[in-house]
């Protein structure tokens, strides 16, 4: 082969293993910012005097340009971030626990695996419940004082009700949603259905956080009496979030890519997110959209990245879904005893101490086969 033709087929090969790589990243781009849950705890990061980082964690890397950028401009909201992934990832696997799909993660920055790569209900949820979570940690960091480039919400001031008036320090939600949007919704390129389902989810999330804040108030007068009372708005439970995003899965929306056609001005299309069904009304703001069918999680994949459910603990007696019949898929189920000790029979002791017996039971474990 002559050094041309070697030259060429080398130039070649690298074009395609290159092109390979692309595909990857963009497949797996959309969430790689999950990758710094743990960034809170390193010991990676140097910041000057104003708390500004001078060196960053590698795991920050996998931020985008804009990401780093948003991150070096608002001194103190990384924590922020990671917190309310961690929430986020929390609250994901209590939701799904009586599942086959429960929400499973691993290590590394491709923390929920290969079901991200669907388009399916799953992805739709872990999509809006990390939003979900970036939002409510920095409004809430806001209002702690933790972030130097916000603070309170105080445009609530004054006058509100006959026997109450506004003050205190209302969580700044609109800060929260709107850096939120910034951060979390910079990683999404392209204009194809999986960009506009994950946009979508991003945004229902976001808007579960403001839709679901709540009026709190303290009472003021002479021997606790209630005369006036000052209220300011507060963010609900992250409980409150995931119970919330929880029903909007299971009567998420199945979309498919429509079209508007074209504006005349500047010929670009104009698309849009349309429910495969005809008959079914457009999905709305708050609700989850996917397009692609869920697998059956019964069975390990190392194509889908699914675990299965043998070896999860059923409930013999639980005719929903963390039942043994349907959680193991109909396969069966193993019973075994397992010896327990717990802490019991305790007692105070003034002061301050508290005595306890140790109890030894007998409990009854039923695991998918």
């Amino acid at each position: 082969m002559s050094p041309v033709a070697l030259m060429l087929g080398l130039k070649t090969l690298w074009v395609l293993a290159f092109s390979s790589l692309s595909n990857t990243l963009a497949v797996n781009n959309s969430g790689r910012w999950w990758g710094i849950i743990n960034v809170a705890s390193s010991t990676n990061l140097l910041t000057d005097s104003k708390n500004v980082q001078l060196v960053l964690d590698p795991s920050l890397q996998l931020l985008s340009r804009k990401q780093r950028k948003l991150i070096r401009q608002n001194p103190g909201i990384l924590h922020s971030i990671s917190s309310g992934l961690q929430s986020a990832i929390k609250e994901c696997k209590w939701q799904f626990r009586n599942r086959r799909w429960n929400c499973p993660t691993m290590p590394g920055p491709n923390i929920f695996g290969k079901i991200v790569n669907r388009g399916c209900r799953e992805t739709a949820f872990i999509f809006a419940i990390t939003s979900a979570g970036v939002t409510h940690s920095v409004a809430r960091s806001c209002s702690e004082g933790s972030i130097e480039s916000c603070t309170c919400d105080y445009r609530r001031r004054g006058p509100g009700g006959p026997d109450w008036h506004w003050g205190g320090c209302s969580d700044n939600v609109d800060f929260g949603r709107v850096f939120g949007r910034e951060f979390v919704d910079s990683n999404e390129k392209g204009r194809d259905l999986r960009f506009l389902m994950n946009l979508h989810n991003n945004e229902a999330g976001r808007l579960t956080v403001f839709t679901e804040m709540r009026q709190e108030c303290k009472c003021h007068g002479m021997s606790g009496s209630c005369t006036v009372k000052t209220c300011w708005m507060r963010l609900p439970t992250f409980r409150t979030v995931g119970d919330f995003l929880k029903d909007r899965f299971d009567g998420a929306s199945r979309v498919i890519y429509g079209n508007k056609g074209s504006n005349r001005a500047s010929r670009v299309e104009v698309h849009h997110l349309e429910p495969e069904n005809p008959a079914h009304k457009p999905p709305s703001p708050h609700d989850l959209v996917y397009f692609e069918k869920s697998p059956n999680f019964c069975t390990y994949s190392g194509k889908t990245g699914t675990a299965g459910t043998a070896g999860r603990s059923c409930n013999s007696s639980s005719p929903a879904l963390d039942g043994c019949e349907l959680l193991c898929c109909g396969r069966g189920y193993r019973t075994r005893t397992q010896q327990v000790t717990e802490r019991c029979n305790c007692t105070f002791h003034w002061c301050c101490h508290v005595s306890c017996l140790n109890c030894t039971n007998m409990q009854i474990l039923h695991e998918c086969l």
